[in-house]
């Protein structure tokens, strides 16, 4: 059998060194598979869980079993869609008050611009965070966390980071597709504007939340309306076309989204998009235009199928000359430090979004 271009070189370094190379039937295997360019191939491989490396409470997190019915759903008809958003939410909202009393946070509901919205703040609002405000928009892939079940990361902003947050209940598929999401967004961010300059204002969210609050600057700035004095869109589904290194890199090893194509990520896409482009920036933002957007901070894992979303955007936005700030985080799949906000990573992930609004947010 003739050798590979690696093998060969292999043998030349060897015999030229005078050292020899230990060469197992796998790294052969490897060589002989990987010896043209082209894809890049892996043998199936058991991904240790780091220890050393990460807060207990996260090994546990990063250990942890697929979500079993969330990550793969992909119910036949409306009626089923909507059954299962509802018990996957109703178990979400059961834990908001626990995590309220914990985080030292009070709820209450209103309706802004026509759009129902949850109202969390501290029980202790510093001086200098009483004329600002931040408005959230919540994860689920489009799809997941109506009502209080999507109040989880206002709640934790607001605990840590000692802020008035509005989080938008916003309009879901399949009974409400593409556009009423954002028009939701939109007239709720309208409303903060009547009441607040938008150098006191602050847009956050992660996962569909991070992708939603890039796609309401770049409406913003099309409907000549004013942008926040900063974004914090984490881990955002920026790009919902499977394009970008870590949707394959990730699949199967991010235990949260698991995977696109086997997942429900691509039936919700289509659901929410609703028969139009899925590269229209208002869907997949990272097509857009971002010159002109307000600071930015993202948040991600090693381990998070977004990662690359998360990476393309930062680079975007430092192409288009905007101030953008990327932390990643060992070990985590997609948006754990908002699925758990009480590990030490979780914490961290929110202070240092908080101290980023502040050094951002007007006085």
């Amino acid at each position: 059998m003739r050798r590979s271009a690696f093998a060969s070189l292999a043998v030349f370094l060897s015999l030229s060194s005078g050292v020899a190379l230990a060469q197992t039937p796998l790294d052969m295997a490897q060589e002989q598979a990987n010896s043209q360019p082209g894809p890049r191939i892996v043998p199936g491989r058991s991904i240790p869980v780091p220890t050393s490396t990460v807060s207990p409470e996260l090994a546990k997190q990063i250990a942890a079993a697929y979500r079993p019915v969330a990550w793969n759903a992909n119910p036949p008809d409306a009626a089923a869609w909507t059954a299962l958003v509802n018990r996957l939410a109703a178990a979400g909202a059961a834990v908001q008050p626990a995590w309220r009393e914990k985080l030292s946070v009070t709820i209450s509901q209103a309706t802004m611009g026509g759009v129902p919205v949850f109202i969390l703040e501290p029980k202790d609002m510093p001086a200098a965070n009483r004329n600002r405000v931040l408005l959230n928009i919540h994860g689920g892939g489009y799809v997941y966390s109506p009502g209080e079940a999507g109040t989880g990361e206002a709640a934790a902003m607001a605990g840590y980071g000692h802020f008035k947050v509005i989080s938008v209940d916003y309009r879901m598929p399949p009974a409400a597709p593409y556009p009423a999401a954002m028009d939701d967004a939109m007239a709720v961010y309208k409303a903060v504007l009547a009441s607040s300059d938008p150098s006191h204002v602050a847009v956050f969210g992660t996962s569909t939340g991070g992708g939603m609050t890039l796609a309401l600057m770049l409406r913003a700035k099309d409907e000549g309306v004013a942008l926040p004095a900063v974004i914090a869109p984490g881990t955002p589904w920026s790009d919902m076309t499977e394009t970008g290194d870590s949707y394959k890199t990730n699949e199967w090893l991010d235990n949260i989204l698991v995977s696109y194509g086997s997942g429900y990520l691509v039936h919700a896409a289509l659901l929410y998009a609703n028969g139009h482009d899925l590269k229209d920036p208002q869907l997949s933002p990272i097509y857009g235009d971002f010159h002109g957007l307000p600071p930015a901070i993202l948040t991600t894992g090693t381990r998070d199928l977004f990662l690359s979303n998360t990476v393309r955007t930062h680079r975007k936005l430092r192409q288009a000359g905007v101030e953008a700030q990327l932390q990643v985080f060992e070990g985590m799949s997609h948006a754990n430090y908002t699925i758990d906000p009480f590990t030490s990573e979780g914490r961290e992930a929110f202070e240092e979004i908080a101290r980023f609004f502040d050094t951002h947010l007007a006085k």
